[in-house]
């Protein structure tokens, strides 16, 4: 009954931490999620920041991995989301395998202790005594060795419902991180995150090597200044001007 009694302890606290984890977390996960995909759509820094100031939850961790990324590369925007959730799911499942070891355990602990209590409670027994009156102790004796096996079950089937509880938790949990991460990179394939590279292509004059003509504060192209000696190739040849003194 010790041993089952240490079982107990540490399935009870397990199970406080375990379900006060899941209450906190599914409680402002859904809000989360929804500020992150809403900000992305407009403003993908508002939603890094948002993201990050919910790192405290697995699913705010899961959605800023991606947006923290310096590197704007699809690939490796998905291969972000897959390791962080592969590690956020693996910090969820704490405590299952103490659980299945009291589930496992438990009831071998009962039947242990029923098995010796029958052990102690038949040596007890003479054959001449079988009949009468002194074998009423004995057969209180069997009746209270049966109570290890009770307990024993009792511990492993309330750890057992609760680690199915858990397990029906992470099952959800995979089906809301999947959803988020697959509508997150669509957002970001669609419109992805403007850098350097983004804003040259779209005005490029940002793209082309400084020149007079970028210098000049008026705008003017340098031929306005004076007359170009060898002609414009985009411009029509005109006939000389005798009177022009350049040509005498």
């Amino acid at each position: 009954m010790y041993p089952l009694l240490a079982l107990s302890v540490l399935t009870i606290s397990v199970v406080f931490e375990r379900l006060w984890f899941w209450l906190r977390m599914l409680n402002q996960e859904r809000q989360i999620v929804e500020r992150v995909l809403e900000a992305a759509r407009e403003n993908w820094g508002l939603a890094r920041d948002i993201a990050q100031r919910a790192t405290d939850q697995p699913i705010g961790r899961f959605l800023y991995a991606p947006l923290s990324l310096t590197k704007n590369d699809p690939e490796t925007f998905r291969l972000a989301l897959e390791a962080t959730a592969e590690d956020e799911l693996t910090g969820m499942r704490r405590g299952e395998k103490l659980l299945e070891a009291v589930i496992a355990l438990a009831p071998l602990l009962g039947l242990f202790g029923t098995v010796w209590g029958l052990i102690q409670s038949l040596r007890a027994i003479k054959i001449g005594d079988l009949g009468t009156e002194a074998t009423a102790g004995v057969t209180t004796g069997i009746g209270e060795s049966l109570i290890s096996t009770a307990a024993g079950l009792v511990v492993a089937m309330t750890s057992l419902v609760f680690y199915r509880l858990f397990q029906s938790f992470i099952f959800n949990q995979v089906q809301v991180f999947r959803k988020a991460g697959n509508e997150l990179e669509l957002l970001y394939r669609q419109s992805p995150p403007s850098n350097i590279n983004d804003v040259n292509t779209e005005n490029p004059t940002l793209l082309a090597p400084e020149t007079n003509s970028n210098r000049n504060s008026g705008g003017n192209s340098p031929r306005k200044r004076g007359k170009n000696r060898f002609g414009d190739p985009y411009e029509a040849p005109t006939e000389p001007n005798p009177t022009d003194s350049d040509n005498i």
